[in-house]
């Protein structure tokens, strides 16, 4: 698992992670607050050690903005500081840290609070993987999608950039399950949630919407392209090889593409846009 320790001591620096050597984890480090917040978001850390007492910023306001920015705002901080006044445990317990390690520290005692706050780690991560995840399909659920695609709407907001939703409906499903069963039906979704995946890049979200529909959030992506994607997956998904009984069954997709246009106004925009485009596709292919 991944350390980072922001402290603007050469040497503190140098102590800390000469004191977790021994516990086999992946270590990097950042001199500043400012740097800091980018390494937190450039190399998502499984931990961070802050330091209270930074000399560009406040150790409590670099914690208050890691925990605001939903990509950071997961993972666990321990403070590190040569006050063990009670005061500054409660400020920075009350901003969402998960301890406190007073300096000089003992070399026993922080590698044990580092192992316990990242084996909850361990355990949060598995919980959130269980609860995103689509057990027949193997990849996101709706939930999933939900909290990405509002992450992602807010990120164009602040920053601006393109941003596109894909909608996707296995055709005529109904007639697998009622002509070979539920069996087939469902090594049909699990090939085209495969298809989708290989096809989209890593920073795509590719989601089970429910039933027999799926999604695709394409950040930094336009209409046009996410529309090329959707060509592309299709063409994927009429490949399928389904074998029930020696006979092959014909797996197909209609898909709805939009993109974040001028005008709308929310994410229900946008995902009515695509709906509306997969129903025409839909009633284009019937």
């Amino acid at each position: 698992m991944k350390v980072l320790i922001v402290d603007d001591s050469p040497d503190a620096l140098a102590l800390a992670k000469a004191r977790l050597l021994e516990e086999d984890l992946e270590i990097v480090c950042a001199d500043s607050g400012v740097a800091g917040l980018a390494t937190a978001k450039q190399e998502s850390p499984d931990l961070i050690l802050l330091d209270m007492d930074l000399g560009d910023m406040n150790g409590l306001d670099v914690c208050r903005i890691l925990k605001d920015d939903p990509v950071t705002g997961p993972i666990p901080v321990i403070f590190l500081s040569g006050s063990g006044a009670p005061g500054d445990k409660v400020r920075g317990l009350d901003l969402g840290a998960v301890d406190y390690v007073t300096k000089p520290f003992d070399a026993f005692e922080l590698r044990a609070r580092v192992r316990a706050a990242l084996r909850t780690k361990r355990l949060q991560d598995l919980l959130s993987q269980h609860a995103s995840i689509d057990p027949l399909t193997e990849i996101y659920n709706r939930r999933a999608l939900s909290e990405r695609l509002e992450q992602e709407w807010a990120r164009v907001d602040r920053h601006g950039g393109e941003l596109s939703y894909i909608m996707v409906d296995a055709d005529r499903f109904k007639d697998i399950n009622d002509t070979h069963g539920h069996r087939a039906g469902d090594q049909a979704l699990q090939g085209i949630a495969r298809v989708l995946e290989r096809e989209c890049r890593q920073t795509d979200v590719v989601a089970r919407y429910g039933g027999d529909e799926f999604a695709i959030l394409c950040p930094d992506t336009n209409e046009t392209d996410a529309g090329t994607l959707a060509l592309r997956c299709q063409k994927g998904i009429e490949d399928i090889t389904l074998q029930v009984n020696g006979r092959r069954v014909a797996v197909r997709a209609s898909f709805g593409v939009a993109g974040r246009r001028e005008g709308m106004a929310s994410i229900t925009d946008m995902v009515a846009a695509a709906d509306e485009s997969l129903y025409e596709s839909k009633r284009a292919r019937e």
